[in-house]
């Protein structure tokens, strides 16, 4: 579908909905949080920091700014700085009463438990695929606000099939707990039928935490094409969210009408690991056909995970039916962490001991050899790739910038 149907949303456009939304859900006066992706996720988070300077700081009794990072590395200042689009000198000169924070999910003590969801209300939640209860903890940091905004894209998502909204809270500033459930649940879904849908045992999950949140929250949900913005969707439900879904769906699904063989992904640059470089396979995993192959060309990753890798190190890319199989060997390490190994590895059959996935992922990354073969997963010598040669072979799909549009099959 052409995405000359749904044309940008101009400055102007942008400011007007900030302001009417100021308005509209009672900003003024209030201590206001602002939770934001950090730099692995296209955002226009630097246009919208410079409107909620312009026209709330001088309304609020507080404006600062929480990244939520879920799991992933720390920002240093610099990080922060470009993430929201400001200078050092800048942001001493004209924005240092505006607090920029990283999600704390290093330190126990960031957490505080809001409640929790029992094992027959998951159950549920879930359709049964899931029977067991879990606590739900938060970033303590943000009662110390009247009002939480959430800023942040809707792209189609391997977990919980499209990100955005509450998913910013959770993982996003969430506790460990709650994020081993809903990944794991994620696996046992598998990519394949949860990526691109809006209605998932995990969404479910993730919206049902967010009941225990006692306060309101504003959603910005913005919905990008590449590095266009063609929408925002406001509001305090639901709803602005689902609007953002349908037209997300519409922009940042591709099709294709017959199954390929071979896939070169190269991943943005932004991704500076695997785990986030990963987006690079799911993404591109439906259209890839029965014993195909997805190589995944990133140079620039050096590592399978800044905060995972060493418990990748032990227990390796494996489908989901191998972990199953192996549970007892595996029962003491990170759901988390197995989830996203089996979702790399993607669908598959396990029989007679052995795991037969469905389709092959190489890596031609900063990862060598040895370390690849030793987590089951191919390699290639990046070195050995002429991304040029690539494209003018017709055995192979060549997709540049992978990890947000979806590929499916008509």
């Amino acid at each position: 579908m052409s995405n000359d149907k749904y044309p940008n949303l101009d400055f102007s456009e942008i400011e007007n909905k900030a302001v009417n939304a100021f308005n509209e859900f009672d900003l003024a006066g209030k201590r206001i949080l602002a939770v934001i992706p950090d730099n692995t996720r296209t955002a226009p988070i630097d246009i919208m920091f410079r409107l909620f300077y312009r026209h709330y700081i001088k309304n609020v009794k507080a404006l600062d700014f929480m990244v939520a990072l879920g799991t992933h590395p720390l920002l240093n200042m610099d990080q922060k700085l470009k993430r929201i689009g400001v200078t050092l000198k800048d942001y001493n000169e004209l924005y240092s009463k505006i607090k920029i924070m990283n999600h704390r999910w290093d330190i126990p003590e960031t957490f505080i438990k809001i409640g929790s969801l029992s094992k027959g209300e998951i159950s549920e939640l879930t359709s049964g695929i899931l029977n067991e209860g879990v606590d739900i903890t938060i970033n303590r940091t943000i009662f110390n606000y009247d009002k939480l905004l959430i800023l942040g894209p809707v792209f189609p998502h391997e977990i919980a099939g499209f990100s955005g909204s509450n998913k910013y809270l959770f993982p996003g500033i969430g506790g460990w707990d709650f994020i081993d459930t809903t990944h794991w649940l994620g696996a046992l879904v598998t990519n394949m039928n949860i990526i691109g849908i809006k209605d998932t045992p995990v969404r479910r999950l993730i919206d049902r935490a967010r009941d225990f949140i006692d306060m309101e929250i504003v959603y910005f949900n913005i919905v990008m094409h590449k590095n266009d913005i063609k929408g925002l969707f406001i509001g305090n439900n639901r709803l602005a969210w689902e609007k953002a879904v349908e037209l997300s769906s519409k922009v940042n699904i591709q099709y294709i009408d017959k199954p390929i063989k071979n896939v070169l992904s190269i991943p943005s640059e932004k991704y500076d690991d695997f785990w986030t470089a990963s987006k690079g396979v799911y993404k591109l995993e439906p259209i890839v056909e029965d014993g195909g192959n997805i190589i995944v060309y990133a140079p620039n990753v050096k590592e399978f995970s800044y905060t995972h890798g060493k418990i990748i190190d032990r227990v390796g890319f494996h489908i989901k039916d191998y972990f199953l199989a192996n549970f007892d060997r595996f029962k003491n390490e990170s759901p988390t962490v197995l989830a996203h190994c089996a979702l790399v590895k993607g669908q598959g059959e396990y029989r007679n001991s052995v795991e037969y996935p469905r389709i092959n992922i190489h890596l031609s990354t900063g990862i060598d050899k040895e370390r690849c073969k030793k987590v089951n997963i191919g390699y290639i010598n990046p070195k050995k790739i002429d991304v040029e040669k690539y494209k003018n072979n017709d055995d192979y799909f060549v997709v540049e910038n992978a990890g947000e549009i979806l590929y499916r099959l008509s």
